[in-house]
């Protein structure tokens, strides 16, 4: 990410692993010294402080009490390999979150939750509905920052609607996040205190999962496009229902102020997570295009160009969520690898980086 409801994704593709084909074995040669630093449940979306040294992430591990996604933070030194380490718990335990970030004072975390529209976890619609698998887009979701221990310092959106998916500018001025608020799932920022929400984005399909790069002048993002007649129906058919069929996605790039927007892959299926490399060159995101059936999500890496496809994972059927950390050394990634047989847990790894 990032819809997410990261959950529902992996869980479903992790349901269906014994009945697709695995990725052929290869070396992945930029990943060393590979640390799982989650043990249990569906765990995604881990993303860097500014330190390097801890991250952000979202859980519904039901060993820790929940029913759906809440937020976290987690010392990497010390939970990797620590099967017994329980993270600080950032957003409230009430409703259902996604998409958390660090500020820029490394001291608060950015993230979006459904609390203020009530304490349950909001019910997922039938997400198979027609032969389509369907993500919701939960119309109580705002975006909050929060500090360390949890407490909610300020809540940054309260209009009825999908306020999700937010990031923070690596210049410290601006917030990208993902929003309904025009009638269709647009691209959107605003000041770090919430003030001057301006729309950048503005072409038909769902655009989400944006990250800017690392001098934040450029944003990457995954976007569907229905182009015809049907598509489009469809398209607004599930959007007035809460709902996105994320089964046809491309990468963009545009620049943070959402001009020279162009198209970086041009592969099929889904392609999405994405986020840049270090050298700000190439983008690393995660694709099922390679796979007959659809449920074999690997990362890959391609140049902002749209040249040089390649892949990085080979491991297990659900690779996605990678983030290079600040300086540059460590990437953090969610798989399904390394599962007793049986388990269907997806979990937070940290790998060195090599080029």
């Amino acid at each position: 990410m990032r819809i997410l409801f990261t959950a529902i994704l992996i869980s479903f593709a992790t349901f269906l692993s014994a009945q697709t084909e695995q990725a052929a074995p290869m070396p992945e040669k930029h990943l060393k010294n590979i640390r799982q630093v989650t043990f249990g449940g569906d765990n995604a979306e881990a993303y860097w402080a500014p330190d390097s040294k801890r991250l952000t992430f979202q859980s519904n591990n039901k060993a820790w009490g929940l029913e759906c996604d809440q937020i976290f933070m987690m010392e990497v030194k010390k939970a990797a390999g620590d099967t017994t380490y329980k993270p600080q718990l950032i957003s409230t335990g009430k409703g259902r979150t996604t998409c958390s970030f660090f500020m820029p004072d490394g001291k608060h975390i950015l993230y979006a939750s459904t609390h203020k529209g009530g304490d349950p976890c909001p019910p997922s619609p039938d997400l198979r509905s027609g032969g389509k698998y369907l993500w919701p887009i939960f119309n109580t979701f705002d975006i909050f920052v929060a500090d360390l221990k949890g407490k909610v310092t300020k809540q940054l959106t309260d209009s009825k609607g999908y306020d999700a998916e937010a990031v923070l500018s690596p210049k410290g001025d601006k917030i990208l996040f993902t929003s309904d608020r025009s009638g269709d799932l647009e691209l959107w920022t605003m000041n770090l205190d919430g003030s001057n929400p301006t729309q950048i984005t503005f072409d038909l399909g769902y655009d989400g999962g944006a990250f800017y790069n690392a001098d934040g002048t450029k944003i990457v993002f995954r976007a569907s496009r229905p182009k015809t007649e049907a598509e489009i129906k469809e398209y607004r058919d599930y959007l007035a229902q809460g709902l996105v069929a994320p089964t046809n996605m491309e990468i963009f790039v545009c620049n943070a102020d959402g001009s020279n927007l162009h198209q970086v892959t041009h592969l099929g299926k889904a392609n999405w997570a994405p986020y840049f490399h270090p050298s700000g060159k190439k983008i690393i995101f995660s694709s099922n295009h390679h796979s007959k059936r659809g449920y074999d999500f690997q990362l890959f890496m391609i140049n902002e160009d749209g040249t040089g496809l390649e892949q990085v994972t080979s491991q297990s059927i659900f690779n996605s969520f990678a983030m290079f950390s600040p300086d540059g050394k460590k990437l953090a990634f969610s798989s399904n690898r390394n599962n007793k047989p049986g388990s269907r847990d997806t979990n937070v790894f940290v790998a060195d980086w090599v080029d």
